[in-house]
């Protein structure tokens, strides 16, 4: 069965605010569905398995590698994430869109693959803003915080490869932006 669906690929540095834009984002748009990665990190709190990500084994997720069951994985700040293919098809087959919050390498893997993916790049107002959400959640050590910023610098590099960016200084305008660039691809798409 073709695919109908289109799919859309929102990445960014973490902090930038991907989720909480997303959030925002979602609930104005019909027939739009999130997919869930799987990740090898440790839940954090209030994370539920299959709701913010599937929570696998360091073993299972290789499996899956081997076995060809992911669109886009990677290893990113000692843990694997990746998007089950599975997932993917699924909505896209029911002729829903799909969104995937991924990183950048795995935005690069799906873009690859389907080159009629639709990549939206989050980026934070600067590095000093971003330092500080990411201290404000108060979920990783310093260290972490320190890879995270490198981590940020080499993405933004990658910031020419992407159909549209918004910049998340002010969460409700960037919702706006995200939301009117969505809506405006898919008119073009379904017209």
């Amino acid at each position: 069965m073709p695919m109908t669906g289109e799919l859309f690929i929102v990445s960014g540095p973490s902090g930038a605010g991907k989720g909480t834009l997303l959030a925002k984002v979602l609930p104005e748009l019909d027939d739009i569905a999130l997919t869930v990665s799987a990740t090898t990190r440790k839940p954090r709190k209030g994370e539920r398995e299959g709701t913010e990500y599937y929570f696998l084994s360091e073993k299972e997720f290789i499996d899956l590698i081997e076995s060809g069951g992911f669109l886009e994985w990677a290893r990113v700040h000692s843990a694997y994430y990746g998007t089950l293919k599975s997932e993917v098809e699924r909505h896209r087959q029911a002729g829903q869109d799909v969104v995937l919050e991924i990183d950048t390498q795995g935005a690069a893997q799906v873009r690859a693959q389907d080159p009629s993916a639709v990549l939206v790049f989050i980026a934070p107002p600067d590095l000093k803003t971003l330092q500080q959400r990411l201290v404000g959640r108060d979920s990783d050590h310093p260290q972490e915080i320190a890879r995270r910023l490198e981590t940020a610098q080499r993405e933004m590099e990658r910031i020419p490869d992407y159909d549209f960016v918004v910049v998340n200084d002010d969460l409700d305008a960037a919702a706006a932006q995200l939301l009117q660039f969505i809506q405006a691809k898919r008119d073009t798409v379904s017209n």
